[in-house]
């Protein structure tokens, strides 16, 4: 029998950037920090000038001819790069088909228990496959399983979509679910009635008429 590898305890090698004096090549061609062309000057001349503007030497590109090195501040652009790879990562999310299992005859807490497994799929960016299991003479009752389907989408309706219908499928019924892409805006059920006050204008008062005198004029 052979002898067991040994578990290799050494911490791996990290990879160092090429920059400073870790550029080995005589001659470069450097871009200044503005993006200004220094034309091709050899390696300690390049040096000093990223030392004066307290900045650091990077190769960009080693199979040029001369190598093409650039002026910057090294600890600024890794830390740029990196923020890009996070942000690259998070957009290429790979959307997943979550499957979510019930029996028409689900009693009302694992039915709660299956919306937070379904909310918590959709909320990930995943769509969701509902499905009803039918077993032995269940599958007479397609409707109640349609029912339970409709009523499930409609509880998710603020976090999902319906990509596909409820459809029988075998010894199942199943229905897609997919993130909303944009919110939804319900409609209130009952209107508010606002009731505005109404301010009561009191009519000016009649001019009265002059009582006349026994002799035809007013007194």
């Amino acid at each position: 029998m052979p002898p067991r590898p040994r578990f290799d305890r050494r911490a791996p090698v990290r990879e160092l950037p090429n920059i400073n004096d870790r550029i080995n090549y005589p001659k470069l061609r450097v871009v200044d920090s503005d993006g200004s062309q220094l034309g091709v000057i050899n390696r300690e001349e390049a040096l000093e000038v990223a030392k004066d503007r307290e900045l650091d030497l990077v190769l960009v590109s080693e199979k040029a001819d001369p190598p093409v090195c650039r002026i910057m501040d090294y600890g600024k652009f890794k830390f740029e790069q990196e923020k890009k790879a996070k942000e690259a990562k998070k957009k290429s999310h790979q959307t997943e088909v979550k499957e979510v299992k019930m029996r028409y005859k689900i009693d009302q807490h694992d039915y709660d228990v299956r919306i937070g497994h379904a909310i918590r799929f959709l909320k990930a960016g995943d769509k969701v496959k509902c499905t009803v299991i039918f077993r032995g003479r269940e599958i007479q009752h397609t409707a109640l399983a349609e029912t339970l389907l409709r009523r499930m989408a409609n509880d998710l309706e603020e976090q999902a979509e319906i990509q596909q219908a409820p459809k029988r499928e075998g010894r199942n019924m199943i229905m897609f679910l997919t993130p909303r892409k944009t919110p939804l805006i319900k409609k209130d059920k009952e209107e508010s009635v606002t009731t505005k006050a109404v301010r009561t204008i009191t009519a000016p008062p009649r001019a009265t008429t002059s009582k006349l005198t026994s002799r035809g004029r007013a007194d």
